[in-house]
């Protein structure tokens, strides 16, 4: 089984006799990275594989595992109890392996002179009871909201773990991918936007409090990996069976 490890840690992979073949990877965004990185190091020893990477979000890229048109589903969430169910219908033995541990980091306008959030004023923020970065300690304006779309893996773990499964208020535009997440706050003072730790440059992160006597705690590989960053989760590879062949060598 894999290792779990920091997203942002280095790789290190050992040369492997070369299998001609083509692998395809598709599911999360936040994942995307990751998997070029992996694809990257595996083809520098595997020279005739072809590695097929695409994102589109955890629950594309399960419909695809179950449908079968993806060998490796990257998925940033489990399968539900629905998935399961319609995977076995269609024969498919769903196999998961644990691959990395994630942090679901808070993005700022570097603007901003906010450095920090508590769990309850995030859970506030995107369920619009708080609505101007005044009510927090910020400048006099509104609070504009960037989230993700719902097939997203990120999008469901960020409603059930910060919102506690209330919805997102209806004000909060949902955007296809991580990238446009960030980008969409660096252009906007007033934004505020959610994503995987490995992706933000031109934005800032916001430090998380789990109360409000708690220290603050900034999203980093050293916190996500001793979980003392309070958002924090465990990201997979799902696939039909046990992996074979090439499969196999990519994964191991």
């Amino acid at each position: 089984m894999l290792r779990l490890f920091s997203l942002i840690s280095v790789l290190l992979f050992l040369p492997q006799a070369a299998l001609a073949g083509q692998i395809t990877v598709k599911g999360s965004d936040t994942m995307v990275r990751l998997c070029q990185r992996l694809a990257e190091e595996y083809m520098k020893t595997h020279k005739q594989t072809v590695i097929q990477i695409s994102g589109g979000g955890s629950s594309s890229g399960i419909a695809a595992l179950i449908n079968g048109s993806t060998k490796v589903c990257a998925s940033s969430r489990p399968l539900t109890d629905a998935e399961i169910r319609i995977a076995a219908t269609k024969g498919v033995k769903v196999h998961q392996l644990a691959v990395a541990l994630d942090g679901i980091a808070i993005y700022l306008h570097k603007s901003n002179p906010l450095v920090e959030l508590t769990l309850g004023q995030l859970r506030d923020i995107y369920t619009d009871r708080i609505t101007n970065w005044k009510d927090i300690g910020g400048p006099d304006q509104p609070i504009i909201l960037y989230g993700r779309e719902n097939n997203s893996g990120t999008y469901t773990y960020f409603q059930k773990q910060i919102l506690g499964g209330e919805d997102f208020a209806d004000r909060c535009e949902p955007l296809p991918g991580t990238a446009s997440v960030v980008h969409a706050v660096a252009n906007d003072a007033n934004g505020i936007g959610y994503g995987g730790i490995a992706w933000a440059t031109t934005i800032k992160y916001a430090g998380i409090k789990v109360n409000d006597s708690a220290q603050a705690v900034l999203p980093s590989a050293a916190n996500v990996s001793d979980r003392s960053y309070p958002i924090s989760r465990e990201l997979y590879f799902f696939l039909n069976g046990e992996p074979r062949g090439e499969t196999k060598e990519f994964l191991d």
